[in-house]
């Protein structure tokens, strides 16, 4: 499964992007003024399970990137290039990419989209030993 949503500031991206992919699940349908993003973040990251896959959506991509890693087994990636998008798949194996609706066109969105979905983890040892460390951060007081 591979879900969306965004707040207030990237609804129109998200929008324009469920137009040209039919395989997105849509967890805010609705426009919603004054919107807050940690609450979307959270209802999209209870979602995914294991093999399942999210993509946030805000005016920056910063504020649902960092509510996204707040939450356990998350590792999202801000992606502004498509070579951001590549690396986050291929070496932390980021399973939430988000995305900025101030800085991206829906052209250059998808495109992003498209090479995260399509780019596989590596599995090299060294990037399997990085999220080990990052896993154990969740568990850091």
């Amino acid at each position: 499964m591979i879900y969306i949503a965004a707040d207030h500031a990237g609804f129109k991206l998200k929008q324009a992007i469920i137009k040209k992919m039919k395989n997105l699940i849509d967890l805010t349908p609705k426009f919603k003024a004054g919107d807050d993003y940690p609450l979307i973040t959270k209802k999209l990251c209870k979602k995914l399970k294991k093999t399942d896959k999210g993509i946030l959506i805000c005016g920056s991509g910063i504020g649902v990137s960092i509510a996204a890693n707040k939450c356990k087994g998350i590792r999202a990636a801000l992606c502004n290039s498509i070579k951001d998008a590549k690396s986050s798949r291929n070496d932390e194996n980021a399973n939430v990419l988000c995305l900025s609706a101030w800085s991206l066109t829906t052209d250059k969105a998808l495109k992003i989209i498209k090479k995260w979905l399509s780019s596989p983890f590596s599995s090299a040892q060294r990037h399997k030993r990085r999220i080990k460390q990052i896993n154990k951060l969740e568990k850091w007081k």
